[in-house]
């Protein structure tokens, strides 16, 4: 798997939403999140800004679900219920981009996940802010 890619093309499990995204970091920044509904997502995910995703196709398969302060916006598709992205409470300017959703890329070719203390927001930390990680996930191939 190379890390290091900058732009990349992804759809949803039924093909119905295909996108384009040029990446912040690449693969570098893969995460999972603690947050409620990260927690039942499930979802890895890696940056983007705001404005280097493009939807190909199916941009009206797009569902929104907000929740809390209405602050993140997360997309799903429609059809297969498949999450693709979601705009970030702790920066607006970034989404989140699902990496299972990204061609030839699936969640358990990453060794080690940095997860991200969502339950404690960097939003509502305040001056308390600590490192924000939470933990470490690993995924070990029984070959």
């Amino acid at each position: 798997m190379d890390k290091n890619i900058d732009e990349i093309d992804g759809s949803c499990h039924c093909g119905a939403v295909r996108f384009h995204v040029r990446l912040k970091n690449g693969l570098h920044g893969a995460r999972r999140c603690t947050c409620s509904y990260c927690r039942m997502r499930g979802a890895v995910a890696v940056t983007a800004n705001v404005g280097d995703i493009t939807i190909l196709e199916g941009e009206d398969a797009l569902t929104l679900y907000q929740f809390n302060t209405n602050t993140a916006k997360h997309y799903f598709c429609s059809t297969c219920g498949i999450y693709t992205h979601h705009q970030r409470r702790s920066n607006p300017q970034e989404y989140g981009v699902n990496v299972a959703c990204l061609e030839g890329i699936s969640p358990f070719d990453f060794e080690e996940l940095p997860v991200n203390d969502g339950t404690s927001h960097p939003s509502d930390r305040g001056n308390n802010a600590g490192s924000g990680l939470a933990g470490i996930l690993r995924f070990i191939p029984l070959k």
